[in-house]
């Protein structure tokens, strides 16, 4: 949910033209991270693996996008080192805990 909340203050900086947009599919994919994490949590077993492999899936959505909006400079490549560092902390967490339950 960290991550959630670093994405949509630098989706407020986002030309309000994207609203619909970049901006709309980025933030759908940060919120799908922890909303997979927990739906995978809450059915346990082998399902729980599934959706954390979802919620990988989705932290690379959430990076692509972000690398977009620095290409099309709508943020500055400065500006996104706390996500970056967030979504390599939930990557490692989610593929240890993947791991764990293999």
């Amino acid at each position: 949910m960290e991550l959630a909340k670093i994405v949509y203050e630098l989706t407020k900086a986002f030309p309000s033209d994207e609203r619909f947009g970049l901006t709309s599919q980025v933030r759908r994919a940060v919120v799908s991270v922890s909303s997979n994490i927990a739906e995978g949590h809450a059915r346990q077993g082998r399902e729980f693996s599934h959706f954390l492999s979802i919620a990988r899936g989705s932290l690379a959505e959430v990076e692509s996008q972000l690398i977009l909006a620095v290409k099309l400079e709508y943020l500055p490549e400065a500006s996104l080192s706390e996500a970056m560092s967030v979504m390599a902390e939930v990557r490692r967490m989610a593929s240890s805990l993947a791991e764990k339950l293999a």
